[in-house]
């Protein structure tokens, strides 16, 4: 599995910003080379004055490799003064390639032992940044808003989401962090290689499907980089790959996000049956379904793996009056 999950049960709601480096703590995160990222050996340091036992079990993989979280950045192309969203920062190593930039920082994170020790392995390690960081201990899929930056009173807006996504969790994620953050304009995640082939693949390929359709209504998705297994502790079994998005509008359409979703969830419900057969119950009959189909102005002999956004937002627009 690729990147570590957070941790199975929610964590308690909080937010930790620099104030949380004057707390005593039991762990000493301060870098052994001059290095401020994590290596190998403080990860593992790290993971046992903790606690942590990484499982496959919660799908724990750390990254150990400083070189990879730089790359990432680099990739993401994230400035100085730019303001980031991570979930799941785990132990920080992405979060502080994040922070070498200059960049701000908001961490989602789950698990509250990991949340309550972020914010002090950045104050050790680079203590520059301690105030460019804040800390929410929450289910990513509970926010709705983000804290604001010590000394400032409006949430924070980020324009860019970074992160090292947990795979049986990545498109819900992902999902819910475009549709409650409209200031988000690019993002760069990385995920299971196999999720990442089905979030940016086109209409009428193999892996196109429901993650597909549904990241193209909020931007356009493209597979970049394929990152090794060596990277992570313990080695998961599978590959990860990082998945570059950029932001742009949804298909103009008197149809809601909710109603087009609708049909991209009947029409890949049975993926191998026509849009006639296969959007029979949400239309209420299979004639009704391509009566629907037809007045989009599209074939209801297609599968719904043939089409892209914008045609599904047609056919929601079309479908019939239930009385």
């Amino acid at each position: 599995m690729p990147p570590r999950t957070p941790g199975a049960a929610r964590g308690r709601s909080g937010v930790h910003g620099p104030a949380a480096r004057l707390d005593v703590v039991s762990h000493d995160p301060a870098p052994a080379t001059a290095d401020p990222l994590l290596g190998p050996a403080d990860v593992r340091a790290l993971a046992g004055a903790l606690g942590i036992r990484p499982t496959k079990t919660l799908g724990q993989n750390f990254v150990v490799d400083p070189g990879t979280v730089r790359k990432i950045v680099r990739t993401a192309g994230i400035e100085a003064g730019d303001v980031v969203v991570e979930v799941g920062p785990g132990l920080g190593s992405l979060t502080l390639a994040l922070l070498e930039t200059g960049a701000r920082v908001v961490a989602i994170e789950i698990d509250p032992v990991l949340a309550d020790a972020l914010p002090r392995t950045v104050a050790a390690r680079m203590p520059e940044a301690a105030d460019r960081l804040v800390v929410v201990t929450s289910d990513a899929m509970d926010v709705t808003e983000l804290p604001a930056f010590p000394g400032e009173e409006e949430p924070a807006e980020p324009g860019a989401l970074v992160a090292n996504l947990p795979y049986n969790v990545a498109v819900p994620v992902l999902l819910t962090l475009l549709e409650r953050l409209p200031s988000l304009r690019h993002g760069l995640v990385m995920v299971q290689a196999e999720v990442a082939d089905r979030l940016a693949a086109p209409p009428g390929s193999r892996t196109y499907g429901v993650p597909s359709a549904k990241a193209a209504w909020y931007a356009a998705a493209q597979r970049s980089a394929t990152i090794g297994r060596t990277v992570f502790w313990p080695v998961p079994n599978v590959d990860s790959a990082l998945v570059r998005l950029e932001r742009r509008e949804p298909p103009t359409t008197t149809a809601s996000r909710a109603e087009v979703f609708a049909v991209v969830d009947a029409a890949f419900s049975q993926r191998r049956k026509t849009l006639r057969s296969a959007l029979a119950t949400w239309a209420g009959s299979p004639a009704a379904a391509g009566e629907a189909v037809t007045a989009a102005g599209l074939d209801p002999t297609l599968r719904g793996e043939r089409l892209g956004i914008a045609e599904f937002a047609r056919i929601a627009e079309q479908r019939p009056v239930t009385r």
